[in-house]
């Protein structure tokens, strides 16, 4: 059975700092894509960074790109997502994803099949 869950998530300060970390369990985690998302109230859930499965190339949204670090711990099955100079857009509930298995990478909701339950991260102005 997959699971993926989140922690880590919380309140900072504008400027400040956090790491979101996704434990998974039942994945074929090396083929597979993974990635994170993240959800604002009254908005569509949208795609934040992830890492295709061949060579491990990282692709991140141009919102977040040179604040944001995607990477992952292949011994550990787990995913983290390094969060710095965050900014109150930033506010949103923070979905681990990943893909089937041997799947071409698109950086969107449906090229991702399997969901963490979320964790919020709130950043304070």
């Amino acid at each position: 059975q997959v699971r993926l869950v989140e922690s880590g998530g919380g309140l900072v300060q504008a400027g400040g700092s956090m790491r979101l970390s996704c434990a998974t369990s039942g994945l074929a985690f090396s083929r597979q894509n993974i990635g994170w998302f993240r959800q604002a109230p009254g908005k569509e859930r949208e795609f934040v960074a992830a890492i295709h499965w061949i060579g491990d190339q990282l692709y991140y949204a141009d919102s977040v790109k040179g604040r944001f670090t995607i990477s992952k711990d292949n011994a550990k099955n787990t995913l983290f997502l390094q969060m710095n100079s965050l900014r109150p857009e930033d506010t949103a509930v923070y979905y681990c994803a990943a893909s089937r298995p041997l799947a071409g990478l698109q950086t969107a909701v449906v090229g991702f099949n399997n969901w963490g339950q979320g964790t919020q991260v709130t950043v304070s102005s």
